[in-house]
């Protein structure tokens, strides 16, 4: 059902998440971040409530496996959910329940952490660790890189439906948030991929325009070149 990656950028500080389902518009319930504590997902059978819980916790400065579990104690459904966490020191820690849907695997890296249900092989977890530590360039080129190797292996069984990419920097709000929220033709990760190639660029000089618009470039469109 769903497969993804949380990641922490130990040159920029920038904490990420990278997410792709079958279910429509995942990364809205699924994704969760904030700007120097840390990144969390949510998945299998969703509970979108956790995503903060386990955000308090790392802001609170607990590491990620108490934010799991503490996640897990306050839901009271554990064996359903499918957990990731990444805190502010790169400690990662991952859950997956006893109700976890068909096949499903974690995978511990180095300032990342994957995890995926319904998997078309338990592989997948291990590849988009392998593909992120090995990736260059910013943390959005590296997480999707890891979810291009998670697709080369086959992603989930059926086919994928939506995807995501948030990124938080330093700033209250997410230095990106992308969605693909549906497609027909089961590439959300290609149409991230591109919405990514398109955003990166300008992705600094909206954070101007927010905190000095003064010294906002142009947007480089009719009326305003």
């Amino acid at each position: 059902m769903t497969f993804s990656i949380v990641a922490r950028c130990a040159t920029s500080g920038q904490f990420g998440v990278a997410i792709s389902s079958s279910s429509p518009a995942v990364a809205a319930r699924c994704a969760h971040a904030r700007a120097g504590i840390g990144a969390v997902t949510t998945q299998n059978i969703t509970n979108p409530a956790l995503g903060p819980v386990m955000l308090e916790e790392l802001a609170a400065g607990h590491d990620a496996v108490t934010a799991i579990s503490t996640a897990i104690k306050v839901d009271g459904f554990g064996e359903h959910r499918q957990l990731l966490a990444i805190d502010k020191h790169g400690t990662t820690a991952a859950h997956s329940g006893t109700h976890v849907l068909g096949l499903w695997n974690t995978s511990h890296g180095i300032d990342c952490v994957t995890g995926g249900n319904l998997l078309a092989t338990s592989e997948i977890p291990d590849a988009m660790v392998a593909a992120y530590e090995a990736a260059t360039g910013s943390l959005g080129d590296r997480l999707l890189e890891s979810m291009l190797a998670a697709l080369n292996l086959g992603g989930e069984m059926g086919p994928l439906r939506s995807a995501g990419l948030l990124i938080v920097h330093e700033q209250s709000w997410p230095y990106a948030d992308l969605r693909v929220d549906w497609v027909d033709d089961s590439r959300p990760i290609e149409a991230l991929t591109r919405a990514w190639e398109i955003y990166s660029p300008q992705a600094d000089q909206y954070v101007t325009r927010a905190l000095r618009p003064t010294d906002a470039p142009s947007f480089g469109v009719p009326g305003n070149l």
